[in-house]
């Protein structure tokens, strides 16, 4: 007779699956970025419809009181977001600055980045647009907005270093260079707000070159 203490062949594949199980589990900080990421993949759906707790518990196959372990409210959740795409932005920016002398070639490279980054992360454009913040925390609208106007002002120190560096920029007055620099801000999100509208088709960058070549001619 077999001893009863000797698993059987069922009992070990039992036992290794519970074992897989148990390494399988996030790690901490992992369950808080695989929130984010789900929220961000469900914002890219084009019908623009709002994402619930319920849904986005769904998706992950979790119950929303996990998600409150991670986030205090759902708008911490959004605020995780931008924190990301700030981050991520004027990460990219500063290192545009350092790579380009030349302040047109900065411009350029700051608005070429926030076409591909949206085109990239459909998410986070409806985000960058406010669209996935209605009905939320009105505090999340002032952040977007904080952010843009930041990227509004690097945008404009790019363009008056080009002042500063002779050619026909330099006979362009202060005045001119805010004006341009909030046009140049209105054309990245008009080709934002195409992209959402199309349901992500129409992509930001299509012809960007030679927009971009037109808007920063003198």
């Amino acid at each position: 007779m077999r001893d009863s203490l000797d698993p059987t062949a069922s009992e070990i594949e039992a036992t290794a699956a519970e074992e897989g199980k148990t390494r399988k589990r996030p790690r901490p900080g992992e369950r808080r970025l695989q929130i984010l990421q789900v929220l961000a993949e469900m914002l890219q759906n084009p019908k623009g419809e709002r994402v619930t707790t319920a849904a986005l518990a769904a998706k992950i196959q979790v119950s929303e009181a996990a998600l409150y372990r991670h986030f205090a409210s759902k708008a911490q959740m959004f605020e995780g977001l931008i924190s990301f795409i700030e981050q991520t932005v004027f990460g990219l920016i500063n290192q545009i600055n350092q790579k380009e002398e030349s302040g047109l070639a900065q411009a350029r490279g700051i608005l070429q980045m926030l076409l591909f980054f949206a085109e990239k992360n459909p998410g986070m454009t409806r985000v960058l647009l406010g669209d996935a913040l209605l009905q939320e925390d009105d505090r999340l609208q002032e952040r977007i907005t904080q952010v843009l106007d930041r990227v509004e002002a690097s945008l404009k120190q790019a363009l008056r270093i080009a002042q500063t560096q002779g050619g026909t920029w330099a006979n362009v007055s202060q005045d001119e260079v805010s004006i341009r620099a909030a046009m140049l801000m209105s054309y990245v999100l008009g080709r934002w707000h195409r992209f959402a509208r199309s349901g992500f088709k129409k992509l930001p960058t299509e012809a960007s070159d030679i927009s971009l070549r037109i808007l920063l001619s003198e």
